[in-house]
């Protein structure tokens, strides 16, 4: 039976307008030291008029740009502390303004959507919804980070989205100021990279100990061992994890859509990718948001989890555990059976299924669902979290088959085993059409998460890992299309 799928006129495009700025700095500090000594040697009226030139050509985009200007400054300060002068008013935000640059996050691509419910419905007509979605943004290097969108169901079931601002504003991070021992043994046997000479770093900690603490932990146990490959791993994996949790500021006067998740530690360095979203109701009736991602450091990727639970704190940590690796790990919207549940693929083809009572750790899994028909024979992998129906747990998946090509399917899963796959969809209910199969990376559908709102499945998904666009389908008739084994 084949499955009508309604194809919306909405995309979503990259836009090289949104831009944030980044710090700009030469790697050799001689440099950076005479860059500051000419900047200095500015006089000061001249100075006045480059400060206010700048102010006038970026405030637009950068409303706190002094701010920014001084914040960069005290990073070059840090960098380079010996042999330069500490200026005072508008040399100082000249210096900053040198090591300063924009960013366009955007400007190669945005894809990989997931959609969820918004927090706030006020305002919205009666059988309407008002949804937020993530997205994968990359810009100038590859570098992807997290942005957001607002947008609104109405009742009639139109897709609209708000208006974009014309900021774009990076979320702080706050690290812990004290690391517990305890908590991090633990870590590092679940991230599997304890070793015995690390039991000397350890020793020279206290219960409790901030980041530097441990850097000098560790300096202080090179010059009285002879490491060796298995220390210097373990020691790395020590800082990956002190820099790992962090908090995220949410300022007050924060619009969604402004939000940027820029990448924060070195693990995250080469880029955040496909967040999935959703909605996650507790045991005790309480409303959270979880969002599993992807960070890349250049080398091997480390499994994310972001917690949302309405004040203006957004928690970052690592997911961690025997079963957390590869990408894809999408959490189920409420316990099952009283633990938390996920679908993952931790060997790059078939996927599984996991329950923990840590969201943080997941040491077990068993094989869910492997690759079966002609469109995803090479691979498959999930579309984002489950979605809860009557009929069953609505997973949507992803099978890569032929050329390359990527397509968007769906199975169910038992609502009170989900480990049972009870239901699957034979034929693809997506693939790139003749006008979509032309991109960066050809032949690709794909999507991070959808939500079902009137009876409807509403799919945002992603084109060819460079744009956005939007489908919808009627519930009753997918699940009535599901094969049972």
């Amino acid at each position: 039976m084949a499955v009508q799928v309604a194809r919306l006129s909405l995309r979503l495009f990259p836009d090289p307008t949104r831009v944030i700025t980044r710090l700009f700095c030469p790697a050799d500090p001689d440099r950076v030291r005479g860059l500051v000594r000419r900047v200095l040697a500015i006089p000061e009226e001249e100075s006045e008029r480059l400060l206010e030139g700048l102010r006038r050509d970026f405030r637009i985009q950068h409303p706190n740009l002094l701010d920014l200007f001084e914040e960069h400054y005290r990073e070059v300060r840090r960098l380079v502390p010996d042999d330069l002068p500490d200026p005072c008013g508008v040399h100082r935000s000249l210096i900053g303004a040198y090591f300063t640059m924009e960013y366009a996050l955007e400007s190669v691509a945005l894809f990989n959507p997931s959609i969820v419910p918004g927090m706030d419905q006020s305002g919205v007509p009666p059988g309407g919804v008002r949804f937020l979605i993530s997205l994968r943004a990359v810009g100038e290097g590859h570098v992807s980070s997290i942005v957001f969108r607002r947008g609104l169901i109405g009742p009639g079931g139109q897709v609209d989205i708000d208006p974009v601002p014309s900021v774009s504003r990076p979320l702080k991070a706050i690290e812990p100021t004290k690391l517990l021992k305890v908590d991090f043994r633990r870590e590092l046997q679940a991230l599997g990279a304890e070793h015995g000479d690390v039991d000397a770093v350890f020793d020279s900690l206290g219960e409790r100990f901030t980041t530097d603490d441990l850097s000098r932990a560790i300096a202080a146990t090179r010059e009285h061992l002879a490491p060796t490959g298995l220390f210097e791993r373990s020691c790395e994996a020590l800082l990956t994890l002190a820099h790992s949790s962090y908090d995220l500021l949410l300022p007050e006067d924060l619009l969604e859509s402004e939000i940027v998740i820029f990448p924060q530690a070195d693990h995250e360095w080469h880029g955040i990718e496909d967040l999935r979203l959703v909605r996650f109701l507790d045991d005790d009736g309480t409303t959270r948001y979880y969002g599993t991602y992807t960070a890349y450091d250049g080398n091997r990727v480390y499994p994310q989890l972001m917690e949302y639970r309405g004040a203006r704190i957004v928690r970052i940590t690592m997911i961690k555990g025997r079963c957390a690796r590869n990408k894809g790990m999408a959490l189920f919207p409420r316990k099952i059976r009283g633990h938390y549940a996920m679908v993952s693929r931790l060997d790059n083809e078939n996927l599984f299924y996991m329950e923990s009572d840590d969201v943080r750790y997941w040491d077990d899994a068993r094989p869910l669902q492997v690759p079966t028909f002609p469109w995803d024979l090479v691979q498959i992998g999930n579309c984002g979290s489950p979605i809860e129906t009557e009929a069953g747990w609505l997973l949507l998946t992803h099978g890569v088959g032929p050329m390359r090509r990527y397509s968007i399917g769906a199975s169910l899963l038992d609502l009170d085993d989900p480990s049972r796959v009870i239901g699957q969809t034979p034929e693809p209910l997506l693939v790139p059409s003749v006008d979509e199969r032309a991109g960066y990376v050809p032949n690709v559908v794909y999507s991070c998460g959808g939500m079902i709102h009137a009876g409807r499945l509403i799919l945002p998904y992603a084109l060819n890992d460079s744009s956005t666009a939007f489908a919808t389908i009627e519930l009753d008739e997918l699940l009535a299309s599901l094969h049972r084994p």
